[in-house]
């Protein structure tokens, strides 16, 4: 939902609430119906990176699991913070690429959750991020992964990153690939599409 660096961040921050009620007009399942056979049973270690306003950190503990939301924008992470008051849910301050705060403390998951947030990285944050990643998955943790294809949003730093690019690099730090797809935009933004992507340490 956001992310990274100051320059990915760009444009969350001062739109937090309006971002926060648009988020939270979709419902989990319904983002997440072509992947969420690949989530675990409960309760697994699950990372939300950028987590923006906590919907699906919250869902996925209402399911039973046990969850770190991590979002680096303070206005997105407080916005989370007071609508989802749940046990089992950690916020944290970290972000992509290198994840410091996760990696310092020796975090492992099951599964990883990055929605809308890849994009925000460059060609050189990207074999980062990667590497961050993988990093943190616990062995046969999965990475569940949306990709935003389309124009880029005034005010905000986008890369048109397509799927198979991402696979590959998955590849070459020991990610196979268990789903991908792609489908129409939630919004009914015409000229957005999206790719959903599963992807698990060998």
């Amino acid at each position: 939902m956001s992310l990274a660096q100051t320059s990915g961040t760009e444009g969350y921050g001062e739109n937090a609430a309006a971002l926060a009620d648009q988020y939270e007009s979709i419902a989990f399942a319904d983002v997440h119906r072509d992947v969420m056979h690949l989530i675990p049973p409960a309760p697994a270690r699950i990372a939300d990176i950028g987590a923006g306003s906590g919907r699906d950190a919250a869902a996925l503990v209402r399911m039973g699991h046990l969850v770190v939301a991590a979002e680096p924008t303070p206005e997105l992470r407080r916005e989370g913070q007071r609508r989802h008051t749940l046990a089992n849910l950690e916020w944290v301050d970290d972000a992509l690429p290198d994840l410091d705060g996760l990696r310092a403390r020796g975090r492992e998951f099951d599964v990883i959750m990055l929605t809308a947030v890849w994009m925000h990285l460059d060609a050189d944050e990207r074999a980062r991020g990667m590497a961050s990643l993988a990093a943190l998955l616990a062995p046969q943790g999965r990475i569940l992964m949306s990709l935003r294809h389309g124009p880029v949003p005034a005010g905000r730093r986008m890369f048109d990153v397509s799927a198979e690019e991402t696979l590959a690099l998955a590849a070459r730090h020991g990610l196979a690939t268990l789903h991908q797809n792609s489908r129409e935009d939630m919004l009914d933004r015409a000229d957005v599409r999206w790719s959903f992507l599963g992807l698990q340490r060998a």
